[in-house]
């Protein structure tokens, strides 16, 4: 046990002195108030005030704030539809950080990174492509359309941008401009590379970008020495200009080659060739998920905080699942992905790490000793908030041979039921961030879209949970007697 302790606290070391690993886990920690104000917007527009998939089918007079809800779906389309951009500037800052580089520039230079490998000129006669989807939804008699309907019909998917408009006598002048490029050209950042797509985008760009930055500071023949008299603040804005705009043109070059000889823009590269082989492999795959967990729980095993060792592979891959399916639910679509971070806390994360809650109803129902009822009592309430550190270290449940093999088996015995409701439509699909402090049931009904199935799948999970824990507590309390 000494030997296997001593093997993951080494692990443990380096993953939390690992500074790309730190950065990730920060950026994604510090937009967290971000990303549940979304969450609050998904709930207001797709639970509260709607009257086809929410509160305003039962209760019609709530309908009167309907005027409100372009202020929840503004609020969600900058919080959620942004969390690529907000992601990118925040890691790009805890790296920058890492390298001693101080001040809020760094994070400002990420985002303009970011934005130099974003396409933001389109032209409409390359979407002829999607010709069909127009025919089908506008008819042929359309006598007059705008680009911004073109768009919006043909490709059902946000843009950033404004638009002109063209008249057309029949929709054969229409499709007939498509295949010519008549239509002309518009400048836009798609939203797809603003939010969960473009979240991988935003993580290399920011960590990459901000690393040759970094770099370039460091090389004093590129530093602009201006004289003593010159306050301080023009001084630093002349020494990093040549470094910055080096970075920019390094970062720009890099989006250049991909879009010129791969032929796809650096986003749809790494999209396509990183994010979704990870999303096939890891994100959508129960027993990579399950692996996961015992090595959470292994790690805290040995005293180290698990969920902080592996956060950073955990958000960068769950996150977006979760915010895809946001976007999905409050577009009135069908969300497509069952794992994602918000579901992993709904089902494996309850009352802590080692859904420990488990144990403390286990405690309550068949415990005998009077200093393990003093622990569960003393913990009930902060496990209530998923907080558990009292019972971590207070059973413990740290290097403790008996109780650790539940404290392993019942996170993953939860997330594989939770993942069969689901899987087989006894459990929604969780399409809300709630915050990772709400209460379980309160928190599937939350997840869920405020659907009393996603609470009542998680009072199953906690039942399964206090099984599991209940024979390994019987034997833990006669061997302490013993």
């Amino acid at each position: 046990m000494d030997a296997f302790a001593d093997v993951m606290g080494r692990v443990g070391a380096w993953c939390g002195q690992n500074k790309y690993l730190s950065s990730i886990k920060n950026a994604f920690q510090d937009y967290m108030p971000a990303t549940i104000s979304g969450a609050v917007a998904v709930l207001w527009t797709s639970v509260l005030v709607n009257d086809s998939t929410g509160l305003g089918v039962f209760f019609s007079p709530i309908m009167v704030l309907e005027p409100l809800n372009s202020i929840f779906s503004a609020i969600n389309t900058a919080t959620i539809g942004c969390i690529a951009v907000g992601i990118c500037m925040l890691v790009g800052e805890n790296i920058a950080l890492a390298n001693g580089e101080q001040g809020a520039y760094p994070a400002v230079l990420a985002f303009m990174m970011w934005f130099t490998v974003t396409p933001y000129s389109w032209s409409i006669g390359d979407m002829a492509a999607y010709t069909p989807a127009v025919e089908g939804t506008m008819g042929a008699e359309t006598t007059t359309v705008t680009i911004s309907e073109l768009l919006e019909q043909a490709l059902n998917s946000g843009f950033v941008a404004e638009y002109n408009t063209f008249s057309y006598d029949t929709y054969a002048d229409v499709t007939t401009a498509f295949s010519l490029g008549d239509l002309g050209t518009f400048s836009a950042i798609q939203t797809s590379y603003m939010g969960a797509t473009g979240l991988f985008t935003g993580l290399i760009v920011g960590i990459l970008g901000m690393e040759c930055y970094c770099a370039l500071r460091k090389v004093d023949a590129l530093k602009i020495k201006m004289p003593d008299q010159v306050p301080p603040g023009v001084a630093k804005a002349f020494e990093v200009t040549i470094p910055t705009c080096l970075a920019l043109i390094i970062v720009g070059a890099v989006g250049w080659c991909s879009t010129t000889f791969l032929g796809l823009d650096l986003n749809s590269l790494i999209s396509t060739y990183v994010q979704e082989p990870l999303k096939q492999v890891i994100g959508g795959n129960i027993v990579a998920v399950v692996i996961l967990y015992i090595i959470i729980m292994l790690f805290w095993c040995v005293g180290i905080h698990g969920n902080n060792m592996v956060s950073a592979v955990k958000e960068s891959i769950f996150t977006p699942m979760i915010v895809e399916n946001m976007a999905s639910y409050s577009a009135g679509g069908t969300p497509e992905n069952v794992l994602n971070i918000t579901m992993m806390q709904m089902f494996a994360e309850w009352g802590g790490s080692g859904v420990t809650l488990g144990l403390i109803f286990a405690i309550f129902i068949f415990g005998k000793k009077e200093d393990t009822k003093a622990i569960a009592t003393l913990s009930v309430v902060p496990g209530l908030f998923n907080i558990n550190e009292t019972m971590t270290f207070g059973i413990p449940l740290v290097l403790n041979p008996i109780l650790d093999i539940p404290f392993i088996l019942a996170p993953c015995a939860c997330i594989v039921v939770g993942y069969i409701l689901t899987l087989i439509g006894f459990c929604p699909k969780c399409v809300v961030q709630a915050p990772w402090t709400c209460p379980p049931i309160l928190f599937g009904f939350l997840a869920t879209g405020a659907n009393i199935m996603g609470a009542v799948s998680q009072i199953i999970v906690m039942a399964v949970c206090t099984v599991v824990y209940i024979p390994f507590l019987l034997v833990y309390e006669r061997q302490d007697n013993a």
